[in-house]
């Protein structure tokens, strides 16, 4: 852990990390957006980890500025909000704190399962999330004459993921690829989501078989029955087909080309994957695919948006640029003198509060002077009242019985008053002693 803190983890918190400037990301949805879409937000949320919130509960009643404002405190950079507009899905890719937003239509997409369900040989690897994945840029135009909104295009995708250096990455924590190529002839951007995983190099299908039991065979010992001879298993044509395999349909068929074999720096994940070992790299596509069309790039996070710097449907003249530019700064200085003025009218409030409560201290403690000099006159009154109560008990008992016979003869008779099934008496209730 670093310094304490933790960083996005698959909860929505953050996750354990050495490096204190990895890039975090919220996936988040805006608004009603249907059930492929939420699962299309699951299915990113796999792709970006560990570094995001893969368990983020969302209510209906969060907006986003409520993700704005959490994510400075988590040390979140990025903001992926997914959205359903009336042609199309969306997708809004921010910078954090400061900024540019990029606007994507979503063309096509296809989840993760869809993508597990159509391959041959699906796998899964859910130890393969536990580090984040290789990005691959292929096909942007790069150079002095590259267009400039692809480069921003560019370093975006290039800041959602951690920095890796090849001679200092352990190889066993390359487990996944992210694909991101520019695909020129239809003018938008295409995502892949890969899973690494490597064989034995220059030998056939049965021959790994036998070198690499699968993991739910339990090392099994192949099934021999029909063949005449250990020769027949390992080296049938395949198909069916009379005869042997040579080395030329081996390479054709089962075996793995020379080219694709590689020599492991160092031991990697699997059983017999040792260090110098060659070995066939293959990518497993696991899903989600999204084809993205570029719509727009402003500057600024979402609901601070300042100027313009790309659309795709939209051409602005330079006059118009930068008549756009003028009033992005202008709202700009009226946000910032609006915030100058509400923190001095706190600070004001805040030092009358403080003034009120210096004047309450000092009132209290005149009158409490003056209950103190109440106390001590009364105090003397108090005596003179209590000897004239030891007075009026000295009194005899046949005044006090003859006092009380006259004050009845004296009283009137009181009436009741019916008040439901109650009565109750009119005047003063007099107690006796």
């Amino acid at each position: 852990m670093v310094g304490g803190k933790r960083g996005l983890g698959a909860r929505g918190e953050v996750s354990t990390t050495e490096n204190v400037n990895v890039p975090r990301s919220f996936i988040v949805k805006q608004g009603h957006v249907g059930a492929s879409l939420t699962q299309l937000v699951r299915d990113m949320r796999k792709v970006m980890e560990p570094n995001t919130a893969a368990r983020l509960k969302e209510r209906s009643t969060n907006k986003l500025k409520d993700f704005l404002v959490m994510a400075p405190l988590l040390k979140v950079s990025h903001l992926l909000a997914f959205s359903l507009a009336k042609t199309a899905p969306t997708l809004r890719i921010a910078r954090l704190p400061q900024g540019p937003t990029f606007s994507f239509r979503i063309e096509r997409y296809s989840l993760a399962k869809d993508v597990l369900n159509a391959s041959r040989h699906p796998k899964q690897s859910p130890q393969a999330f536990q580090y984040p994945p290789l990005l691959v840029l292929s096909s942007f135009p790069t150079g002095p004459n590259a267009p400039q909104h692809l480069s921003l295009v560019l370093k975006c995708f290039q800041s959602l993921f951690p920095p890796l250096t090849p001679k200092t990455i352990p190889l066993s924590t390359a487990r996944r690829v992210v694909l991101v190529s520019w695909n020129a002839e239809n003018q938008t951007i295409d995502i892949r989501h890969y899973l690494i995983t490597v064989k034995t190099s220059g030998v056939t299908r049965r021959v790994r078989r036998i070198l690499e039991p699968k993991a739910g065979s339990g090392g099994k010992i192949p099934d021999l029955s029909r063949e005449k001879d250990i020769a027949d298993y390992v080296l049938k044509a395949a198909g069916g087909e009379d005869g042997y395999e040579t080395a030329s349909t081996s390479a054709a068929s089962d075996a793995d080309p020379e080219e694709y074999a590689v020599k492991l720096a160092s031991d990697y994940v699997g059983r017999n994957n040792r260090k110098g070992d060659k070995r066939a790299v293959k990518l497993d596509e696991i899903g989600p695919r999204m084809e993205l069309r570029l719509v727009k790039i402003v500057e600024g996070p979402p609901g601070k948006e300042g100027g313009v710097l790309f659309h795709e449907f939209v051409k602005k003249s330079p006059k118009e640029v930068a008549a756009l530019r003028k009033e992005a700064a202008e709202r700009a200085r009226l946000r910032k003198q609006r915030r100058e003025e509400q923190e001095r009218n706190i600070a004001r409030k805040q030092n009358a509060a403080e003034g009120n409560d210096d004047e309450d201290e000092g009132t209290d403690t005149g009158e409490a002077r003056v209950d103190e000099d109440e106390d001590d006159e009364n105090w003397n009154a108090d005596e003179d009242v209590s000897e004239g109560e030891e007075q009026d008990q000295a009194m005899s008992e046949d005044d006090v019985s003859e006092s009380e016979e006259e004050t009845e003869k004296a009283a009137p008779p009181r009436k009741r008053v019916k008040t439901g099934n109650a009565t109750k008496p009119k005047g003063a209730i007099r107690l006796r002693k």
